[in-house]
């Protein structure tokens, strides 16, 4: 639920600075939600890093994937990396494109993970495919700009 109130609050703020005081560039929502994704993004790769929860990220991942540790650390990396991409106006919806794939490739895992009772646990699966739903919506509204 924290990436959730992060991605909602930091949006809702940056939009409200940028109506009342400026600069411009936030105020505008698929600008403030980059700014509130970036954030969003920031927070849920230092999981990928930090024990406990890498380790319940390891336990999410399919076995038939190889070497669980490595795929979050890359995702983790990924996440960064396109948290960056969001505050750098030139590769904002790059980097919205890409972190909107990664939502979608990485949600089976989820989906496995609600369903055998492992790793991270923090909502049912049916609100967490709402979530989910809303964080892709985010990076759309990026995207379409």
């Amino acid at each position: 639920m924290a990436p959730l109130i992060t991605l909602v609050v930091v949006t809702g703020l940056a939009r409200l600075l940028g109506w009342a005081f400026g600069p411009e560039w936030l105020d505008s929502w698929p600008h403030a939600t980059a700014l509130g994704l970036a954030v969003m993004f920031l927070l849920t790769a230092s999981a990928h890093f930090q024990q406990p929860r890498r380790g319940g990220l390891i336990a999410m991942v399919p076995p038939r994937l190889p070497n669980a540790p490595a795929l979050v650390t890359l995702t983790g990396v990924l996440e960064l990396a396109g948290a960056i991409g969001l505050l750098i106006p030139v590769t904002s919806r790059f980097a919205a494109v890409a972190l909107l794939v990664l939502l979608i490739v990485m949600f089976p895992a989820n989906i496995r993970a609600a369903r055998a009772d492992l790793g991270i646990k923090t909502m049912p699966l049916p609100l967490r495919t709402l979530v989910q739903v809303f964080f892709v919506g985010a990076c759309a509204m990026v995207v379409i700009g």
